[in-house]
């Protein structure tokens, strides 16, 4: 378990993390790291507090900067970031500005990292799901659900597995030559 928010706890956390592989599996290196910790928060611009903002923040940017940070000693050669972000980054809803504005600066800080990672064949992509069946923001009720299903092309909300199959690419040998991309798994 790891609170992304708590930047203090990730070098213990890095600790477990090379325990569980040489325990465990017997390795000492990560051929992936993917970074899917999140929370919503709906809520318009004049009505976010301050810690309201700093929360998404902790979470949703400077969490994922600093794990890869601590845990970039563990990449493999050939291993692969995927950063999950938000398909509130393309089309501007009302109410979720912040954590909107905190995908979008992690979809740019993946580019980065894939640059800076790419002398040591580490690739990075970043991951943008629209409407998917989960808690986050509480859930989905019918009528919401409904909504959301009306604005894909394919006319339904995503399942967890849609993204889990992008997400595996990436991972894969079928993804060894993308990097520094957004994919929108949207519908």
């Amino acid at each position: 378990e790891l609170d992304v928010a708590d930047v203090g706890s990730f070098i213990g956390f890095r600790e477990a993390v090379i325990e569980a592989l040489q325990g465990n599996w017997g390795v000492s290196g990560l051929a992936g790291l993917v970074k899917n910790a999140g929370h919503g928060l709906f809520n318009p611009l004049e009505s976010v507090s301050e810690h309201q903002f700093d929360a998404l923040l902790s979470v949703h940017l400077k969490g994922p900067f600093f794990l890869t940070q601590a845990l970039l000693p563990l990449l493999e050669a050939n291993a692969c970031i995927v950063n999950l972000t938000s398909a509130t980054t393309r089309v501007a809803t009302a109410g979720v500005a912040p954590y909107a504005s905190f995908k979008g600066g992690l979809e740019v800080l993946t580019r980065y990292m894939a640059k800076e990672f790419g002398e040591r064949r580490i690739r990075a992509n970043s991951v943008s799901p629209g409407a998917i069946r989960t808690e986050l923001g509480g859930g989905l009720n019918e009528e919401f659900e409904a909504l959301l299903a009306s604005q894909t092309a394919l006319g339904r909300v995503g399942e967890p597995e849609d993204v889990a199959r992008v997400i595996g690419t990436l991972l894969s040998a079928e993804g060894a030559w993308i990097s520094a991309q957004n994919i929108e798994v949207a519908g």
